[in-house]
């Protein structure tokens, strides 16, 4: 299921939802009138409630595209933050309650802050710690079906010394080892018997592995609803229970419940995050407030012995509180931030249009044929994880990478399908191109041989060089033929080399000249040439690619497994003036922007930067921007009348281009301001300055341009 912005409406007011079932567990609205109807409302259906926050943070935190540790760091600073309120926040209640009075007192203080919470219902918390940084391990570990079954191995556990305890009592030996967990925590609905497994349901949903139809989700979510109701009406029964928050039936029931939600779809209320926590945390302050009001105004009977009402005034005591609490945070006491990317200088990427390059390629591609996405240099410059992943997830099974570093790192961001390494590595290196699953290129014989004799299974595909004499097989000619045949034979009689690829490269596919169209003729030709003589020769011939961004469009009509798509992909081509006989509608997927941040008044006269370059022929305004050639911008644009635009308005190059900085002349343009925002690559308003024009300013061309972008602009993104 592709899931969206709009697809979270569901989970933003089930939010809601939960908080109200937390309250209703601990005020038993029911208890007055059925002791059986208050079971079934808050020890079977308000279960769910815990879960389904576990999977929410599950579902934003733990997936195959969050290798990177930044957003699981956050997550748990976060979280132990709000934590260490809610500790302090409750100190009067446990005082009140003589909780500090207990034997053991820091040995149980350690406990409760580590497992069980210092009030009964915070628990949660440290649950979410652990058993979020749990399932994030365990999936970059193990990958997601391994993990799951780790964890669910960990919820069977839990589950006997919870829901089904009275069952594993009476074993000997298994009840000396729960006895031993109970001695560390109270109970096993914690952070590592009880969270983990909910966690991984909600990456392993947000990752989009199981797709199912609105009413399979509803029909299969109600079918397991009644099956944990039979179920915990018959452990209750039978008495089985030590504590009734695991049943068998609520992994599959939360499951259904959260693919159902994912349908409702409109506007979202991420408010609503706020004001859910809110009130699960401070529900039991409330409940003391109601207790205390009630004696005072001798409302015992109406506020607390009255159960129904009892829970509706804690209701709507916390709800009104943390609404209240919630908008003062969201608008009052918060001071309006700068954006994260305002201080400096910040690649711009649009997703959207790299989606609309991906579709339009494959639009005239032919048949049969998959696109491999050549994602080297940090994706041409526009970020690796960001650009990778989101081909990884619109469906892209094959990428390209230059060297092992950079296949091992798509690895680690949960890239799947294959992944070419498209340059030269080293054979001492064979057991990580093994563990990483990586395909290696072969640079020529004696390499393959050197690769072989390692004794280490690997992936492989042969290059043969057609006429480029970078790297590659030799191509047979008329006086060597039976010699490079026989060499590319005994590679594929290799056993420790699995050939699934062999191609080539096009040196001159760019160019429409007829010279160069006849060279690349020739190129295509003696790569078939190869291919056929191995037939003969009985080898069955793996997946080939001759065509890279020119060769597609130049080209269409080559039939092959792969186009190796690179700068085609992120919607430019490698020069301002160039011609392909295709003219997809390619859009840009970058914007290189950097925000002013000085101004200054110059007099006629005076000079601007390195060399005096610049010297004023008026006074003038000069706009200081946070980006230099350091950050990947070319210092050959200085005096080279190149611009930048802010607020859509032509805004040139003062002087020389330093490291960390550039000063641009705004004298002419007008409501211009310290903070804003200058556009050296990309569109502002009506205006736009393409990648391939800077190139060509720059006496390059865009492949270069893009990919020397400095590791100092950050990558931001609508991912």
């Amino acid at each position: 299921m592709k899931t969206t912005d709009k697809s979270y409406t569901g989970i933003d007011f089930f939010r809601m939802i939960s908080a109200l079932l937390i309250i209703a567990i601990h005020t038993s609205p029911l208890g007055t009138y059925s002791e059986w109807g208050d079971f079934i409302l808050t020890r079977v259906i308000a279960r769910m409630a815990v879960p389904f926050f576990f999977m929410t943070s599950g579902f934003f935190l733990i997936s195959r595209y969050s290798f990177k540790a930044d957003r699981l760091c956050a997550f748990v600073r976060k979280t132990a933050q709000i934590y260490a309120v809610a500790i302090v926040l409750y100190i009067p209640v446990n005082l009140y309650n003589g909780y500090f009075n207990m034997e053991n007192l820091l040995p149980n203080i350690i406990k409760d802050i580590v497992f069980d919470g210092t009030l009964y219902h915070l628990w949660y918390l440290p649950a979410s710690i652990t058993g979020g940084a749990l399932a994030w391990y365990l999936v970059r570990r193990l990958g997601f079906r391994r993990a799951f079954a780790v964890a669910a191995a960990l919820y069977l556990t839990g589950l006997f010394g919870d829901s089904y305890y009275g069952l594993t009592e009476k074993i000997p030996v298994i009840s000396e080892f729960y006895t031993l967990c109970f001695q560390v925590s109270d109970y096993t609905r914690n952070g590592i018997f009880f969270a983990p497994v909910f966690f991984l349901l909600g990456g392993w949903i947000a990752e989009g592995r199981t797709r199912l139809r609105q009413a399979t989700a509803w029909t299969m979510f109600l079918c397991m609803l009644l099956l944990m109701l039979a179920e915990g009406l018959i452990l209750h029964s039978f008495q089985l229970q030590r504590h009734d928050s695991m049943y068998l039936s609520l992994v599959p029931c939360m499951y259904f419940l959260f693919h159902a939600l994912l349908y409702f779809r409109g506007k979202r209320h991420v408010w609503l995050r706020d004001v859910s926590l809110l009130v699960y945390i401070i529900h039991p302050m409330m409940i003391v407030v109601i207790r205390m009001a009630a004696k005072v105004l001798h409302l015992q009977a109406l506020l607390v012995e009255n159960s129904a009402v009892h829970f509706l005034a804690v209701v709507v005591t916390s709800v009104s509180f943390s609404v209240a609490a919630a908008f003062w945070q969201r608008f009052g006491c918060k001071k309006k931030r700068p954006c994260k990317y305002a201080d400096r200088a910040y690649i711009e990427i649009n997703l959207d249009n790299l989606t609309h390059n991906v579709q339009e390629l494959r639009a005239v591609m032919p048949p049969g044929c998959e696109l491999m996405a050549v994602v080297k240099a940090e994706a041409y410059g526009h970020g690796m994880f960001e650009i990778a992943t989101h081909l990884d997830r619109i469906g892209v099974r094959a990428f390209a990478a230059a060297t092992i570093d950079e296949g091992i790192a798509l690895r680690r961001f949960g890239i799947r399908g294959e992944i070419l390494i498209l340059g030269y590595t080293a054979p001492e290196r064979v057991r990580a191109l093994h563990k990483y699953d990586l395909s290696q290129t072969l640079v020529n014989y004696d390499y393959a041989c050197r690769l072989n004799a390692q004794g280490v299974r690997v992936r492989a595909h042969i290059k043969l060089d057609t006429g480029m004499h970078r790297l590659g097989f030799g191509v047979p000619v008329d006086g060597n033929a039976g010699k490079e045949i026989q060499k590319l034979l005994r590679v594929f009689a290799m056993k420790n080399l699995v050939i699934n690829g062999i191609y080539t490269h096009l040196c001159v596919a760019d160019s429409l000249e007829e010279k160069d169209v006849l060279f690349t003729r020739q190129q295509v030709a003696g790569f078939y040439r190869v291919l056929e003589r191995l037939e003969k020769q009985g080898i069955q011939i793996p997946k080939t690619h001759i065509q890279s961004s020119y060769g597609l469009l130049n080209y269409p009509e080559l039939k092959c497994s792969f186009v190796r798509a690179g700068i085609a992909l992120y919607g430019v081509l490698s020069t301002a003036d160039a011609r392909t006989k295709l003219h997809p509608d390619l859009r840009p997927v970058l914007a290189l922007k950097a925000q002013i941040v000085l101004i200054r008044d110059i007099k006629e006269g005076e000079s601007v930067g390195y060399g005096r370059a610049f010297v004023a022929d008026r006074d003038s305004r000069i706009a200081i921007l946070s980006i230099g050639y350091a950050d990947g911008f070319p210092r050959i644009l200085s005096g080279k009348g190149h611009y930048v635009l802010i607020n859509g308005q032509q805004a040139p190059v003062a002087g020389r281009i330093c490291m960390d900085q550039l000063a641009v002349d705004i004298t002419a343009l007008s409501d211009i301001r310290v903070g804003m925002t200058a556009t050296l690559i990309g569109r502002d308003g009506d205006a736009e300055i393409t990648a391939p024009a800077v190139a060509e300013q720059a006496q390059s061309i865009t492949n270069e341009l893009l990919s020397r972008m400095g590791t100092r602009v950050v990558v931001k993104g609508n991912i």
